[in-house]
């Protein structure tokens, strides 16, 4: 059974830095492309930084140079380090996997960012 548990939310202020993980059983995280999204109250769900199992990294323009995606094998986790992190960063944190023509996400954890 494949299961996903984000971690590491927080508030934090702004200006501030935060990581959050996302630790994987059921599957294998290097043979997978993963993202990470998030959802403001009243907004749609946005991609926020990929990987792909080969390791290549993309970025939306909204948090480049600030956040950095990458994954640790050995502990099957993919993590989100954000820096600078502003106001508008709020929001629930998901991660997503895709495996096999199948997207498999967290329940997401809880980023609240203040001014």
């Amino acid at each position: 059974q494949v299961q996903l548990v984000e971690s590491g939310g927080g508030l934090v202020q702004a200006g501030g830095s935060l990581r959050v993980s996302c630790a994987a059983s059921g599957l294998i995280l290097s043979l997978a492309d993963m993202g990470w999204y998030r959802q403001a109250p009243g907004r749609q769900r946005e991609l926020v930084a990929g990987i792909t199992r080969g390791g290549s990294t993309d970025y939306a323009d909204f948090v480049k140079g600030r956040f950095t995606i990458y994954r640790d094998n050995a502990k099957n986790t993919v993590y989100l380090q954000m820096s600078s992190l502003k106001p508008e960063d709020t929001a629930v944190y998901y991660c997503k996997v895709h495996l096999y023509g199948m997207d498999f996400w967290g329940k997401g954890t809880l980023v609240t960012v203040s001014s």
